[in-house]
Formats: C-alpha cells, sequence, structure tokens
C-alpha cells in the first residue's frame, strides 16, 4: 500500500490540478472534484490512500 501527498494548485469547475508534494515531479494531476474532499481548495494538502483523498 502506497500513500501519496498532494497539493491543490488550481480549481477548474468540476475538475482540480493537484501536484505532488512527497517526491519532485513537475506534472500535476486532473482529477475531479466529486473524488475529491468538498472543503477543498487552492492551497489544501490531501493524503491519497487506499483510491481515497482525505484532508490533511
Amino acid at each position: 500500500m502506497e500513500t501519496w501527498y498532494y497539493e491543490v494548485v488550481s480549481i477548474d469547475g468540476d475538475y482540480a490540478n493537484l501536484k505532488r508534494t512527497d517526491i519532485e515531479l513537475d506534472d500535476l494531476k486532473l482529477v475531479a472534484r466529486a473524488l475529491l474532499p468538498a472543503e477543498i481548495m487552492v492551497g489544501s494538502k490531501l493524503k491519497y490512500e487506499l483510491m481515497q483523498y482525505e484532508m490533511m
């Protein structure tokens, strides 16, 4: 089981761009907001584990 950490970089309608913070990676991950906690905003820190995102 892996755990990954992200920061919300931008929100565009029903999608959010996430940036990995646990490793050095320039790519952003586009994720549907329906899969993310409802209270996210730009700058929110997220943990991805067991196919679920949760606020940190």
